[in-house]
Formats: C-alpha cells, sequence, structure tokens
C-alpha cells in the first residue's frame, strides 16, 4: 500500500471515521517494475499529479461507479463503436473507456511536440528523396533493395510531387514510456492513423462526468483539432482552387471499422462525408454529386487504402474508389491527404531507419528515440531473431492492430515453431522488438483500483505548418499483465491530460 493511501487511512480513522466507505485508491500499489504515470516507486503521487489524485481519491468507489455509469451512457447515447472484424458474435461494440486520466506535465510535452515535429519533418522529406532523387538510397543510409521492396513503395509516385508538397497530412505516432520513464517511439502511422473521434469524445465525456476536476487543473484544449485540421487540408489545396477549398472525407462505408470516426470528423469539420460513388472524374477534375450539380472537389481527406483509390490505377476489383482519381491527381488538380505511397515510411522494416532519416535531411540528432529493433531482412537480425524467440516481440511489417504478431515470453512452443516458420519463407515481412515494459496506470477494474499498461498516441497535422494535437489517444489494456493494447484484442482508452504548468 502507498504511503499517500496508508497516511488518508490512518487519519480516517484517527478522526473516527473507522466506517468510511473505501475510496478510489485504497490499497493501490504500484506495478513494481513499470514507470507509473500518476505515481512514483513509493506510492506518492508525482508532482504534477497531485491535484488529481487528491480530488480522486476523495471518491468513494460507490460514487466513481456511479460517474462510470454516466459515462457509459454517454457513449452509448453517441454511438461512440468500433468495429472488431474477427468477432462473431457482432461487430459494432462501444469503445471502453476508463475514467482515470492519464497526465502529462508541460514541460514534458515541449519536449515531446518538438520530437513529434522534428520526426514528421524527415518523413515528409524522406518521402519526397524517395520518389524523386532517392539520394538517401544512393548514398548508403538505407538499404534500396529494403525501400524499393517495401509494399507501401508506389511506383506510380515517381516523380510526381503532391500539391503543396506534403505527403505525410495526418500521422499518428505510437509512443511508449519504458521503466526509466523517457518515451519512446514504437512506430509511426502515416497512412490513414485512426483514433482521434475518441480522444475527442473522450474529453468531452470527463468534463460532463468530472466538471470540477477542469476547474481545479488546467488542461490544455484538444477541441481545436477538427478546425485545425480542416485548415492543415485546405491549406495544401491544389492551384485551381477557389478561396474556400472543397474538402470532402472519403469513407469506404459503414461496414468499415473506423466508420464513427469518418462520420464524426466530416460532421465536425463541416464538410461532407462521401463515398466513391459520390465522386467522379471528368477532365482530370473530380467532383462531388450534389441535388445542385456537379460541384469541384479539391480535396480529399481519404479514408481508403491505396489499392482501393482508383480500379483503373490499382485494384481493378475495388468499387470503394473513384475511377480517374489518381490520373486527376497526377494532373494537380485534387490533393489526396494523406498522399499515395505514404506506406513505405509506415513500414515497420524502414522504421528503425527514421532516427538516420533525421540526421540525413535535418543535420539534427533525434530527439525522441526509436526501440531498438532487429530486421528479419538482414542475415545477423535474423539469425538472432530465430534464436530468441521466446524473448522478444515479433511484428509482421505490414499489420496493424495487434495482428501478426508474437509475444515471444508467452507464447507457447507451437506458436515460435509456426512464426519460424514464417520468418524463414519471407525475412523481409518481420522485425523484431525486445519486450518493453509499458508504463501503467491506475485503471478500474473487477478488483478495484489497480494498475494497467498503457501506450500513448499523439496525432500532428501538417499543412503549411505543423501542429501537434495537445493530447492524444492512451490505450490501455485491461487485462492484468498484458502489453496488447489495441481495442480489436480487448483493450480500452483513456483521457489524456497535458497540463497548462508543471504544477
Amino acid at each position: 500500500m502507498s504511503m499517500l493511501m496508508t497516511k488518508m487511512m490512518q487519519a480516517s480513522v484517527q478522526n473516527g471515521d473507522i466506517n468510511r466507505r473505501p475510496c478510489l485508491f485504497d490499497g493501490y500499489a504500484p506495478h513494481p517494475t513499470a514507470w507509473d504515470e500518476l505515481f512514483d516507486r513509493y506510492g506518492n503521487p508525482h508532482q504534477h499529479c497531485a491535484t488529481l489524485v487528491d480530488r480522486l481519491g476523495r471518491l468513494d468507489t460507490s460514487e466513481f461507479q456511479s460517474r462510470r455509469t454516466s459515462a457509459d451512457l454517454a457513449f452509448v447515447n453517441q454511438g461512440i463503436t468500433f468495429s472488431v472484424y474477427s468477432d462473431r458474435r457482432g461487430v459494432e461494440k462501444i469503445f471502453p473507456f476508463d475514467l482515470m486520466p492519464r497526465t502529462i506535465p508541460a514541460s514534458e510535452w515541449a519536449r515531446l511536440e518538438v520530437g513529434l515535429i522534428q520526426r514528421v519533418r524527415a518523413l515528409n522529406l524522406f518521402l519526397h528523396d524517395v520518389y524523386h532523387d532517392q539520394r538517401i538510397l544512393r548514398e548508403g543510409i538505407i538499404p534500396t533493395e529494403l525501400v524499393l521492396g517495401s509494399k507501401g513503395f508506389r511506383q506510380e509516385m515517381v516523380g510526381f510531387t503532391p500539391p503543396g508538397g506534403v505527403y505525410v497530412h495526418i500521422c499518428g505516432t505510437d509512443l511508449i514510456r519504458d521503466v526509466d520513464g523517457q518515451f519512446l517511439v514504437l512506430e509511426d502511422n502515416g497512412r490513414t492513423p485512426s483514433g482521434v473521434s475518441y480522444v475527442l469524445e473522450n474529453r468531452a465525456v470527463m468534463k460532463k462526468v468530472f466538471p470540477q476536476l477542469f476547474a481545479d487543473i488546467r488542461v490544455k484544449r484538444v477541441e481545436d483539432y477538427p478546425r485545425r485540421l480542416r485548415d492543415a487540408l485546405a491549406s495544401v489545396a491544389p492551384p485551381g482552387a477557389t478561396e474556400w477549398p472543397c474538402v470532402v472525407v472519403l469513407s469506404p462505408g459503414q461496414y468499415n471499422s473506423a466508420y464513427f470516426e469518418h462520420s464524426f470528423l466530416a460532421r465536425h469539420m463541416g464538410v461532407e462525408l462521401v463515398f466513391g460513388d459520390d465522386l467522379f472524374v471528368q477532365s482530370d477534375v473530380v467532383y462531388l454529386r450534389t441535388t445542385r450539380g456537379p460541384q469541384r472537389v479539391d480535396v480529399i481527406y481519404r479514408r481508403l487504402d491505396d489499392d482501393f483509390l482508383d480500379p483503373l490505377t490499382f485494384r481493378a476489383d475495388s468499387l470503394l474508389g473513384v475511377p480517374g482519381l489518381f490520373r486527376a491527381y497526377r494532373a494537380g488538380n485534387v490533393t489526396l491527404a494523406n498522399a499515395v505511397g505514404t506506406g513505405v515510411a509506415d513500414d515497420k522494416a524502414v522504421y528503425p531507419y527514421t532516427e538516420a532519416m533525421i540526421r540525413f535531411y535535418l543535420s539534427e540528432e533525434p530527439i525522441l528515440r526509436n526501440v531498438p529493433t532487429y530486421i528479419c531482412a538482414r542475415t545477423e537480425d535474423l539469425n538472432f531473431t530465430l534464436d530468441h524467440l521466446d524473448e522478444l516481440v515479433v511484428k509482421a511489417v505490414n499489420e496493424s492492430g495487434g495482428n501478426g504478431m508474437l509475444m515471444g515470453p508467452s507464447s507457447t512452443a507451437a506458436q515460435r515453431a509456426e512464426f519460424a516458420e514464417k520468418i524463414g519463407a519471407d525475412p523481409r515481412n518481420y522485425i523484431a522488438q525486445p519486450v518493453v515494459t509499458l508504463s501503467t496506470c491506475p485503471t478500474w477494474t473487477d478488483e478495484g483500483t489497480a494498475p494497467r499498461h498503457v501506450d500513448f498516441r499523439p496525432y500532428i497535422i501538417s499543412g503549411r505548418e505543423t501542429w501537434v494535437l495537445p493530447g492524444g489517444l492512451t490505450r490501455t489494456a485491461l487485462t492484468k499483465g498484458s502489453l496488447v493494447v489495441n481495442s480489436s484484442q480487448g483493450g480500452g482508452s483513456k483521457d489524456t491530460w497535458v497540463l497548462e504548468d508543471d504544477r
């Protein structure tokens, strides 16, 4: 039991309140080895968390449960859901939300913000380079075969610069905190990163359930994200656009796992949510069908993968895209966000070279470091991975959501044998990383408040300028001891509070 909790209970007994109701942090013990987001290793709140721990610590568990019920009802009423394709019981689920927020002090956030902007700048420069001069390949900084052999590399983009010169307009960079409390980059999501709608809805629900907390603690706003996104997209509209460019969100439809987010962002940006059939191309210009006749479209925030965008250029069997869209794109008449071909920077086997990109393009040292990574396409790394499968986390380079992954320490001999066969058959498709003990945060469980592992996905928007959402998606593993936080694997989320100052 923490020193803080012990003192609170002692004070309660001294005041004669022996029959008091159990409070939220009674008996809470931080994880023995992981960094705790609210408490230090002695059980005392971090300085910047003191007010939050004090206010939440005054709640008895019955009152907290009542507020949890209110939050759950708010999510149900708002229809805040996601889909799990593999769940035979039904696709739509309410996203699990934990009411105990994760906090980041202002000084720490300032460093993260600069480091994330540095990283996205380097990724955009890398993408322009590999589709033009390929200088980083010619100088041997990154192996040529690793880049040109990536499933995310699009030959169709060679020699073409997107309108506005930006490739990664929206990036979701996954961060974890190690046992020493240092943030590390786990991966960059530069194709169609999802989850930001939950960030905004989490905050809205928290303000309804705990209005007084926001009066006592100064937290940076996240509500500006839709406006910032629309302004950034409009800023990179093609030269033929009007003063008020027409921006749309292109969705594959309601059966997509992130459809709630597509409709949410379109609604809050004040733009049209469209499907492939709503658009058509004439004379290399994209138009939206409306009741008033065709309307020219300048910017498409697309939530479709490259393969499905245009059946005339990519998959001929795609019914989700727009015939002729890529031709209009190459003609410079429409902006696609994110750009086609950003998947090469999203490739987990290219990710280990991001620090080298920063040094190469920016002549700076990386502010945020990567998790050490073994690339199975390299013979030495391949042999090490195969010899240490029981110690490593193995990932398929183009999978997401916890799919195509082996958690070595918790795997069976049969699972390791299966992965060894897969890796040997296609080494380029796998990377491996040491197990990093993710930080934990107090989370409500069936046994009361207990530490659960968390990660963090901030969102970076790039147009003419680059802006980082002051917060992001904190995903939490709801199973004791689990390091898998993905919603598709049973994880939940928390509100992330970036404080205005360090108090």
